[in-house]
Formats: structure tokens, sequence, C-alpha cells
């Protein structure tokens, strides 16, 4: 469904007034942290739903400002110095650790408690049911339904007792809750113990920005987070049994890059990686599409994981892990292979057998990048929650 059909669904009312709350949205045009999260709300807005941002304060912030054409305002909750919870991907760590960060998570949640209760938006929608669900939970909404859309952290994050007890809650007093995958949907039933499950509503990718390119294919890529879920030290291990001809490209920063440095001198591959570091998302593209393979090594289970879509979109076949969200994307042997997690050798089988077979490659990328425009689109995305957003106002009424 493209954005004309969209349109018609919000047309026999004035635009629908929708205020996502989050703690993790672009700070400035190009920002990585919740950019699907900015896709959507532009695509819902040529979708004629008018879509506003409460997200927190960082330092160097403005109090309000615009974000390519999205309104944000940011909610203070601490000093300068201690307002670090959000946009570095360790917030649940933060708060698990450390007994400052859950006061200051407490004062989070009444800050964005507040915002959300100044809003007159016609629907809130919570990204993350921790901590945004908990704060919309906690607010007087007037008769505004809650959407909660889970991502996959908060969900990892409801393992714990009391983490639990609170996303029952959360999802309980929602009017309408959906996740990104159907692995994601499925956890979060069974762990909040609700008898339905979340509808299933992926968050887009950039269909214009990932295409498949011209250029020379060669190695294979890694992008993502260095740390342990990502499974950048499975890759490593994986390498020193594939053929020493195959260079590997990691993109990427975060807590276990120095020992992962280390460890690829160990494994003598020094000459075979390159580490990039961090890069800003727009400019991700010409590394997938020079790729011959994309690896996703997961060690847990993840939300969904849209470096691996934007790989399809470059016709970049991609070998991930059986595990979490990424069996929505990657279709063993029709766009990719899927491989058991933390098993270096079946990793290291995959990717050389995948080198092989160009042709067969060719045909996992094509088939990849199919698959994504059908579900990932961002038309056809907005297209599914503008479903979810009048669905919970007719449950209102």
């Amino acid at each position: 469904m493209r954005t004309r059909e969209i349109a018609a669904l919000a047309a026999h009312r004035n635009a629908v007034r929708v205020l996502f709350a989050t703690h993790n949205f672009p700070r400035f045009s190009g920002d990585l942290p919740g950019n699907f999260l900015h896709r959507l709300a532009v695509a819902l807005g040529a979708a004629g739903v008018d879509v506003s941002v409460i997200a927190p304060h960082a330092p160097g912030l403005a109090p309000a400002g615009i974000v390519d054409g999205v309104p944000v305002t940011r909610f203070r909750y601490a000093p300068d110095d201690r307002e670090t919870l959000a946009y570095g991907g360790v917030m649940a760590a933060e708060v698990r650790k450390s007994w400052r960060a859950k006061f200051d998570m407490l004062a989070f949640v009444r800050a964005m408690s507040a915002a959300i209760r100044e809003s007159d938006a016609d629907v809130v929608h919570a990204h993350w049911w921790f901590p945004a669900g908990l704060a919309a939970g906690r607010t007087p909404l007037r008769g505004r339904p809650l959407v909660v859309t889970m991502h996959g952290s908060d969900v990892r994050f409801a393992r714990g007792a009391l983490p639990r007890t609170l996303m029952r809650h959360v999802l309980r007093r929602a009017s309408r809750t959906t996740a990104v995958s159907r692995w994601l949907a499925s956890e979060a039933a069974a762990l909040a113990g609700v008898p339905q499950q979340p509808l299933v509503a992926p968050m887009p990718v950039d269909t214009t920005l990932f295409a498949a390119g011209t250029a020379a294919r060669e190695g294979v890529l890694f992008v993502g987070k260095l740390d342990a879920q990502k499974g950048a030290a499975v890759l490593l291990e994986a390498l020193a049994h594939v053929d020493r001809s195959v260079i590997a490209t990691f993109i990427g920063g975060g807590p276990e890059a120095d020992a992962l440095r280390a460890r690829t001198a160990e494994l003598g591959l020094n000459a075979r990686v390159r580490w990039l570091g961090p890069l800003p998302h727009s400019q991700l593209a010409p590394f997938y599409q020079s790729a011959r393979i994309t690896i996703a090594p997961a060690t847990e289970a993840e939300g969904l994981g849209l470096s691996v879509a934007e790989s399809m979109l470059c016709e970049t076949p991609v070998i991930a892990s059986d595990i979490g969200g990424l069996t929505d994307l990657v279709v063993d042997q029709t766009t990719g292979r899927l491989v058991p997690p933390r098993d270096p050798r079946a990793l290291a089988a995959a990717i050389s057998d995948a080198l092989a077979d160009p042709d067969r490659l060719a045909a996992w990328g094509a088939a990849g990048r199919e698959r994504v425009l059908q579900r990932f689109d961002p038309a056809a995305c907005a297209a599914a929650y503008v479903r979810v957003y009048e669905e919970a106002l007719r449950g209102r009424a």
C-alpha cells in the first residue's frame, strides 16, 4: 500500500495527532539512534498523521526543535553530567548495575510522564515498553488510547521478576500493542502472560538510500555494535577456518572493541580484518553494496536487526544466527543462510559454501531485496500503524 492509499485511511478525519514517546530518537539530522522511528514519523506524515515526539534531553541539545521535519520536545530529568541514560544503547544495563542510574531512571519516568500529560495528541504511542510505556502507563491520559511498541531490548529487560510485573501492567493498560518481529511478539506475550500476542508491525527501512550498487564485490561485512550480543567475536573465530583470501570489514564501535582487536592479532588475522569504527548511517550503503555477504552472528535473540534488512536491500545476502527476529528476515537457502548461534565452525562452513557459488549469492541477493521491499517499505509500515491508531481510537469510542 503506497502513500496515496494510506492517506485515504486517515482522510475521513482531520489529521490524527500522534505523540511518539521514546528514549531514542535522532538528536540531529543523520543521527543513528532511533532513525527508524524518524522514518516512521515521516511516512505517517505523508499518510495524513500529525506526529510529534517527546524524547530525553542530553548535553548540547535544545529543549525543542525540528529534526528533518519532525517536531521534537526534549524533557530534562537530571543535571547535564547525569543525563546519560539515553542514546547510548546501554540504558537497561546501567539501570541494573547502578543505584544512581536507578534513581535517575525514576526521575526520567516522572519527567516523561509529565511531558506526555501536557501533550494534546489524540494517541500516545510509546516506543519500548520500558521506559516510555511505563511513563505513559502511569500518566492520566484523559481517555486517549495508548499504543505500545516493543523493539527488543525492552523485552529482554523484562526477564527479571520486577520488570516482568511492570511490563505486564503496561501491556494491559495499552489499547493496542505491537512488536517488530514474530519472535518478539511471542516472547512478549509469554513474559507478560497476556492472552493475545502483540500485532507484528515492523519499523521501516530506508528504501531509497539502500539499493543494489555496481561496485565489484569482495569479502564479508559486519555492521553492528561491538558487544557480546552482536557476536563479532564469533565471526573472528570463524574467519580462522575460512580461506585466507577472505577479507572481513567490521563497522561499529562498542565495549569489546579493544578485546576484539587483540583477539584478531592472536588469531593471525590482522592482514584480513579492517576495523572502520562507527560510521554515519548515510555512509553505510557503499559497504553493503561492495560486500559479497553480510554476517549477523548474534549470540542472543534480538528484536529484528535493521542492518540485515539494509544489506538485503542492497542485494547483499546475509548469513545470520538462527534466533530471534533475524528469522523474520533471512529465509534459509532463499535469501541467505541461518546457522546455529555461537558456533564459529558452522558459520565458517556456511561462509565458505556460500562464497563458492556466485550465482547462488546473486539469486539470494535479488530474493532478499524483494522480501524487504514487501515487508519494510516505509509506506507499508505506515499503513500498518494507521490501522493500529484507527482501531485504538474506535476502541476508545
